[in-house]
């Protein structure tokens, strides 16, 4: 038997793009002569949906691309679909999230998620409901266990929200292929646990797995394919690419069946590449799947906005990204020239507007209502707004989308300004900490020097008054990113950060600052997610609270 995984980038609620990517690769599984070909977790529609399943019209375009695909796949192939299907009972949800096994251009059998995921960026059981029953499906000799991205067996049997280990299950029927659809969003350490689990259940089942995984950018969720392979010994056959659209076929027998393998075809998981790669189809498919082909930033100098500027490049092209330079009277000239050789060595367009001017009228204006008071906050802030205003203002005229520069340490702590320097339309560096910042630009930096040196070695400003650090308002990063990485991704409490090594005061400076700007987060535009942890529909906590605050 040959068997084919098609690792594709879908578009939600692009039925007519989804069926032609799915119809090209049945067509090439059919010139390779391919008995069976794989598709991701809901496929059909794209992943994840969310309330779109409530419209009975979207369910109805599902069925109809499942009929389609039928008649393209005819008898030459069989294929396994993923998409969802109406409850046929009248109990539970309306709704299933299931797998379609299709032969001889016929629906033969479907297999539903059990483990609905109700943690983090999910919330499926909002719309499915879970499965209870198992069975195998026969074909080609071989009994296949099908199952819909169970990417969480390895808390199936240890969770008490999830009291059916899907695997396990089907195992019991004495399966002979143990196939997965999967919809898996990315995460840097999310590779490395994809491999374990899936060799756990290949070794305690004895079974060769065949692991279909999507790829590409849904708004604020990455995929990043790495589609598996694995026989029975828990040995990698092949691991597709990250962020690339690819199929492959394999021979059952020949490359899976009691194969020992002897080529490690494992895909580099180091997190600073894998952050750098998410980021670039982040800011790609945002763009191609919005209709929109130019994006504009404020580049100021500093590490942050030299950053996004190289992803943007990278993902839109150099021709594409207008950057604009803001100097105000507290800009340094080392500012503007550390820009303008980055953008020498990007070969990208930019804009020098200053803000004195604007600003000095807004001084003027509001300096009698002001009461005399001095120079504070407010004026730092003005001037982000002007420079938001500015920013603004070019994409209304031309059409940009304004990419957002701040970096998840600043905005765990609220050391932004609402509507100033945290609008646009995608904040690409939301969910990077600040010293994983400098970490993605030295891996830039490796072979040639595109950000140039001095923006990575000088003390980090955002130059609002005479002479400003951020370490003038912030703990020095290194210690900051620590604490936060505590808080936000391990959940801990202050009690559990103290122990391991932090100041009681310090801890509780910057756990109340987290809370305190949960407001601001609110008004964010989406977070590209590359952590286990992102602000956004992952972090779920209330603006109004007292938490940590007595």
């Amino acid at each position: 038997m040959k068997i084919g995984l098609a690792q594709l980038n879908y578009m939600i609620g692009d039925f007519n793009g989804n069926f032609e990517k799915m119809k090209s690769a049945i067509e090439k599984g059919i010139a390779a002569n391919a008995d069976l070909l794989l598709f991701s977790e809901l496929s059909v529609c794209g992943y994840p949906p969310r309330d779109f399943l409530e419209f009975h019209h979207f369910i109805n375009e599902c069925e109809n691309v499942i009929h389609k695909l039928a008649a393209v796949a005819g008898n030459k192939i069989a294929i396994i679909v993923g998409a969802p299907s109406k409850n046929p009972t009248k109990h539970g949800k309306d709704l299933y999230n299931s797998a379609y096994f299709i032969e001889d251009g016929k629906v033969k059998f479907m297999a539903h998620k059990a483990l609905l995921p109700t943690y983090d960026v999910f919330d499926e059981y909002r719309y499915f409901e879970p499965n209870k029953e198992f069975n195998l499906v026969e074909f080609k000799g071989k009994k296949l266990a099908i199952t819909v991205c169970e990417d969480i067996w390895d808390t199936g049997e240890t969770n008490p929200l999830y009291r059916i280990n899907p695997v396990a299950e089907l195992a019991k029927l004495q399966p002979d292929i143990l196939i997965n659809l999967s919809a898996s969003p990315f995460n840097y350490k999310q590779a490395a646990k994809r491999i374990d689990v899936i060799r756990r259940n290949a070794t305690q089942f004895n079974l060769p797995v065949f692991y279909c995984n999507c790829v590409g950018a849904q708004t604020e969720l990455i995929f990043d394919g790495g589609s598996v392979v694995m026989n029975a010994l828990g040995e990698l056959i092949d691991e597709m690419p990250y962020f690339e659209e690819c199929i492959r076929f394999y021979d059952l027998a020949s490359t899976v069946e009691g194969r020992r393998s002897t080529v490690d075809n494992q895909q580099d998981k180091s997190p600073t590449k894998l952050i750098h790669d998410a980021l670039v189809c982040g800011i790609q498919n945002y763009f191609q799947k919005l209709g929109f082909k130019k994006a504009i930033l404020g580049l100021s100098g500093g590490v942050d906005s030299a950053l996004v500027m190289v992803l943007a490049v990278r993902a839109l092209g150099k021709e594409n990204v207008l950057s604009v330079l803001m100097p105000s009277q507290f800009s340094t000239s080392h500012s503007v020239d550390d820009s303008l050789k980055l953008l020498e060595n990007l070969g990208s367009p930019h804009k020098i507007i200053p803000i004195k001017e604007v600003f000095d009228v807004y001084d003027k204006i509001l300096q009698p209502h002001f009461e005399n008071k001095p120079f504070d906050v407010t004026e730092e802030n003005l001037q982000a707004r002007i420079r938001g205003n500015y920013l603004m203002a070019l994409s209304n005229k031309f059409g940009y989308i304004l990419l957002n520069t701040t970096n998840k340490s600043e905005a765990a702590v609220g050391y932004g300004t609402l509507y100033g320097d945290m609008c646009g339309g995608l904040a690409v560096l939301a969910d990077v900490y600040k010293t994983q910042i400098y970490e993605v630009c030295n891996y830039i930096n490796k072979d040639e020097e595109i950000i140039p040196t001095h923006i990575l070695t000088k003390a980090p400003s955002a130059e609002l008054r005479p002479g400003q650090k951020d370490s003038d308002s912030l703990p020095d990063y290194d210690v900051l990113d620590k604490v936060l990485l505590e808080y936000i991704e391990h959940h801990q409490g202050p009690d559990e950060i103290e122990q391991l090594g932090f100041d009681e005061k310090l801890i509780t400076r910057i756990l109340r600052m987290v809370n305190r700007n949960e407001f601001k987060r609110h008004q964010t535009p989406p977070i590209l997610r590359v952590s286990p942890k992102a602000f956004g529909s992952g972090r779920r906590l209330p603006i109004v609270g007292k938490y940590l605050e007595s």
